[in-house]
């Protein structure tokens, strides 16, 4: 009976050893899987974050693409209108000179006729002064190029007694030459200006300044007409009365310079402004 106590306390002992053995197996076999339990679910994560953000970079390439494109439509439309503009400006260039390229032929023919004209003033003073001054006192009759006009300017006392209207006899030499040059220049016309000085002036067949100044004016055109046979169409007269004066009318020796007839030879302005249009056409 002994014996039996003792072996079955033994085999008592012995299966107690074996489970204990088996329990710590188990118990390193559990926190094995747990860790490896942890370690996956780090991984998954971490999988999880990278796809994430692979995703997210996806997308912000496919925006950075996609914008790109925008940019380059964009591009495409500034060098489409810059084409556009830039053959709109060669063309505004090319009118722009084309119209210059006429402005230079117009100015051109300006500068041809106002030189023709010069050239033509010039020669008519160097006849007018010529015969003009011949016996004559340069202080009674003064001849002057201003603008390509030429001015001949007559002391009233070689023409006029004071306050009269009447041409005296002395003035006909005077006359005769200006008419011989104006008829040897037959494209010019002839404009005859009576001028006084500030005195006022009023008579049984003059009104005032006005009309003396006027009816001086036409005395000397018609002498030019009917004595000296210069064409009557070719003559103005003018009357400028007191209000053109070289000189203040502040005394009798300035009085005397302002009362004056002037005689102006121009061209005939429809034959300037045709040679103008002939030169621009050119």
């Amino acid at each position: 009976m002994k014996k039996i106590s003792l072996l079955f306390l033994a085999t008592i002992l012995v299966s107690s050893c074996v489970s204990k053995k088996e329990m710590i197996a188990l118990q390193a076999k559990h926190d094995k899987t747990k860790s490896e339990l942890v370690d996956a679910k780090a991984n998954l994560q971490k999988c999880l974050i990278e796809k994430e953000k692979d995703g997210y970079q996806a997308t912000s390439l496919t925006e950075q693409i996609n914008a790109l494109k925008e940019d380059k439509k964009s591009a495409l439309k500034q060098v489409e209108n810059l084409t556009v503009l830039t053959q709109s400006s060669s063309d505004n260039i090319k009118n722009v000179i084309s119209q210059l390229s006429e402005k230079d032929k117009y100015i051109n023919g300006i500068r041809k006729a106002m030189t023709q004209k010069d050239s033509l003033n010039l020669a008519i003073k160097y006849h007018l002064t010529k015969n003009l001054t011949d016996g004559i006192q340069d202080k009674d009759i003064q001849v002057n190029v201003e603008k390509t006009v030429v001015f001949i300017s007559i002391s009233d006392k070689l023409l006029f007694k004071s306050g009269s209207y009447n041409v005296t006899e002395k003035a006909y030499p005077v006359l005769e030459k200006i008419a011989k040059v104006i008829n040897g220049q037959p494209q010019m016309e002839v404009m005859v200006e009576g001028h006084t000085d500030i005195n006022p002036i009023k008579t049984e067949f003059i009104q005032d300044n006005w009309d003396l100044s006027a009816m001086r004016a036409t005395s000397i055109t018609r002498i030019l007409q009917y004595k000296y046979t210069v064409e009557p169409s070719r003559l103005i007269a003018a009357g400028r009365s007191q209000y053109v004066p070289l000189v203040a009318n502040d005394s009798p020796a300035n009085m005397a310079v302002n009362r004056r007839t002037k005689i102006i030879i121009m061209p005939k302005l429809n034959q300037f402004f045709d040679l103008l249009e002939q030169d621009a056409a050119k």
